[in-house]
């Protein structure tokens, strides 16, 4: 198997249960309040390392937030190459969770955004060609990621989560997966809001814009859609009792990642991922969500 490097962001999450999202103008009171360990970075490394993965972590976080280092190190992922910055606070979210379980998110770059492309060279120097780097786009250098490690011959993944201004569209054409939901389907094909049920035919309008790819597009309760040259089909979701779905998508990334490194079929993976991420949203947080791979069923 190759190794995984996650050079991704650390977050401290701060969740509070509403009756509804708050609107413009509004003041109201939360149902509960809780702190979490979270980002998209440090949650797929979790699931990446909960899905049975040798897995690096690479990022920065402020001395406030040495805690996430612990956390992800118990969980069985390398954290030597998070940097600790002195003057600099850890990136965080301010999370609106319904009593549904549906989310809104309001984030803080912080240290995630303290990365330099020197830095970024001195981690890359440790992995090789053949080596799997995932990236998502809550850190910056986001380009300089993405053309050092195709320089290298690494394996680029890319989950744009976010989708803004800062995607480099010029480079992406050295990703070899990308995992998107919708409204990144949509944005990375130039388009508006897109329908669920032409899932496949967007996952296939992208692998023709991005050809060589693997695609999968996450569509949350509707399913996900896979395609590649070889193959393109549906994999419906699993029917559970939604509590929480923040996570569960970075769950869907880490374990489909591993289960592809380790050679399995793409639907097999795909359906392992579904599994695993239905078991996230029955669960409160991010990554305390987040099942390891003896609690998935079949597994």
């Amino acid at each position: 198997m190759s190794r995984i490097l996650c050079y991704g962001s650390l977050n401290i999450d701060n969740t509070y249960t509403v009756d509804h999202f708050v609107a413009a103008g509004e003041t109201m009171s939360s149902l509960d309040c809780r702190t979490y360990v979270g980002g998209k970075g440090l949650n797929q490394s979790i699931a990446l390392a909960r899905a049975g993965a040798e897995v690096w972590h690479a990022g920065a976080i402020g001395e406030d937030g040495t805690f996430l280092l612990e956390y992800m190190a118990a969980s069985g992922v390398h954290t030597e190459y998070v940097q600790v910055l002195p003057d600099v606070k850890t990136g965080h979210a301010i999370i609106q969770r319904t009593l549904a379980g549906e989310n809104c998110i309001l984030l803080f770059g912080g240290a995630n955004q303290a990365n330099t492309k020197e830095r970024i060279a001195e981690v890359l120097s440790h992995f090789e060609k053949g080596d799997i780097l995932l990236l998502q786009n809550e850190v910056n250098e986001l380009r300089e990621l993405i053309c050092q490690a195709h320089e290298k011959g690494m394996k680029v993944v890319l989950n744009p989560s976010p989708m803004n201004e800062k995607i480099p569209f010029d480079v992406l054409s050295y990703v070899s997966c990308f995992l998107v939901n919708e409204v990144e389907a949509a944005a990375l094909l130039g388009c508006g809001e897109i329908d669920e049920e032409e899932g496949i035919s967007v996952a296939q309008g992208l692998l023709q814009k991005y050809p060589g790819t693997e695609i999968v597009l996450t569509l949350g309760g509707k399913g996900a859609v896979y395609a590649s040259e070889d193959e393109c089909f549906w994999q419906p979701a699993c029917k559970v009792k939604v509590v929480d779905t923040t996570g569960a998508g970075d769950t869907f990334t880490g374990y489909f990642l591993q289960a592809r490194n380790e050679g399995m079929a793409a639907k097999d993976a795909m359906e392992l991922a579904t599994k695993a991420a239905s078991i996230a949203v029955s669960r409160e947080g991010a990554a305390p969500s987040i099942p390891v791979r003896g609690e998935v069923p079949g597994e």
